[in-house]
């Protein structure tokens, strides 16, 4: 693996292009363009104050910059650096502000959820849309950008509105069968909608996009429900992540119960590959673990990169959250497919530091990754099978199928990663600290040697 310089970032502002060919970070007030081959600046804008959210187009040729305090946004183009647009929401507010899949849109949400302004940068024509409700997600586009949906509250009545994109018409609008809609997603073919209740009802569901009722699942009406909602890549799963520390896993056919995953505190299975990080070499000669070592290209970087492999039965550190504060840590709070739909990782609260991977062929827990601290972020390789993850120290950890590994992070006073995301392509991986950033290159011809 090699590493790059340390870049300043501000409020982990920083994404690749959709082409792959661009690195946008924000620092305070000002936009950085780079070159992700040679990381060198391209372009420098200055905005009106502190940036609060940025976003490219889809085409790369835009870049938005929302600036929430000063309910203003700026938008800045790549080809033609002396133009730029601004667009001031003024006394009504602003808290949101996202493209639409064209790249010619603005969607812009006013405080307290008012309206949602749609501005178009192309015709300077705007349009709205009334009654947006605020909800943890409550807008989502079809990944063809053809088709929006939009969790509408109306006389205490949750409805959804599916918008065409293309002229922003009301193609469905459909009362759904909750108490209190908390999110919705399009499935990745754009056939199906999963809607899903707050967590005081396990209620998820599916509708067509003419709005017909296609199934409802609720697998229990007790305590709290679901936590989490996510599609595989290919669309023939829904998994299901809920308060009692399970994953539920739905077939794209009936909409039924195929599988059912769980979290205990004491892994049995002899199947299962379980690895705990470990700040030292275990002792020579060793009988009671394996240790699991990969070799990096640097020794500066391979020098205290271990994992141990632990025979079953293996304890898992839990966490026993208090009952009488709010937002207990416990349940399944995310969920990630890679992106052959092939495992999915998942993250239990009340075990903050395990990682579990299931395989979704065999319908089994495939390995089981412990870390000596809480695990912030998680994502697979869009390209391949292989899941990076940080916990907020100086490394970075790596699974695949045939290994797992961790790696520091070489900088001076210590590059402690926050956050982490993939380029576009598989590689490389960026790194965020709290307010630097370096990009992690990884050998992919020799990875899973």
């Amino acid at each position: 693996m090699n590493f790059s310089e340390v870049f300043k970032q501000s409020n982990h502002l920083c994404k690749i292009s959709p082409d792959g060919k661009y690195l946008a970070t924000c620092v305070q007030y000002r936009l950085v363009v780079r070159d992700v081959s040679t990381l060198q600046i391209l372009n420098l804008y200055t905005c009106l104050d502190q940036i609060s959210h940025m976003e490219w187009s889809s085409d790369s040729q835009f870049i938005l910059c929302a600036m929430y305090k000063r309910a203003l946004v700026q938008v800045w183009s790549l080809e033609q650096p002396d133009w730029h647009c601004k667009i001031d929401e003024g006394s009504i507010g602003l808290v949101a502000s996202r493209w639409s899949p064209d790249g010619r849109h603005i969607l812009n949400t006013t405080e307290f959820h008012l309206r949602i302004t749609v501005w178009s940068l192309c015709t300077k024509a705007v349009s709205y849309i009334k009654n947006p409700k605020a909800c943890h997600k409550g807008i989502d586009f079809s990944r063809d950008g053809c088709y929006m949906a939009l969790a509408e509250r109306r006389d205490c009545k949750d409805y959804v509105c599916v918008f065409v994109c293309d002229d922003w018409h009301l193609l469905r609008h459909f009362e759904t069968e909750t108490q209190d809609l908390a999110g919705l997603e399009w499935s990745p073919n754009g056939c199906v909608l999963a809607v899903w209740d707050s967590c005081l009802e396990y209620k998820v569901l599916l509708y067509s996009l003419d709005g017909r009722l296609l199934s409802t699942y609720s697998a229990y009406e007790w305590s709290l429900g679901v936590k989490c909602v996510a599609w595989s890549p290919s669309s023939q799963f829904l998994a299901i992540g809920s308060y009692d520390e399970k994953v539920r896993i739905l077939n794209h056919i009936t909409w039924k119960k195929i599988a059912q995953f769980e979290h205990p505190a004491t892994v049995t299975s002899t199947k299962v590959v379980v690895y705990k990080e470990v700040e030292k070499r275990s002792a020579a000669g060793s009988e009671e673990h394996t240790l699991h070592n990969i070799t990096m290209g640097s020794s500066l970087l391979s020098r205290r990169s271990k994992y141990e492999i632990h025979p079953a039965p293996v304890q898992m550190p839990v966490v026993r959250p208090d009952p009488d504060r709010a937002n207990p840590k416990i349940g399944v709070s995310t969920l990630a497919f890679s992106s052959d739909s092939r495992y999915l990782a998942t993250k239990n609260d009340n075990m903050a530091s395990v990682i579990w991977v299931w395989d979704m062929q065999k319908m089994s827990l495939e390995a089981v990754l412990e870390q000596t601290s809480a695990v912030r972020c998680f994502q697979w390789d869009p390209k391949r099978s292989r899941l990076a993850m940080c916990t907020g120290n100086t490394k970075v950890y790596l699974w695949t199928p045939t290994g797992c590994v961790s790696v520091e992070v070489p900088s001076d006073g210590g590059f402690q990663v926050q956050l982490l995301t993939w380029h576009c392509h598989g590689d490389p991986l960026i790194l965020l600290g709290k307010e630097q950033l370096c990009l992690c290159y990884t050998n992919t011809g020799t990875e899973d040697k």
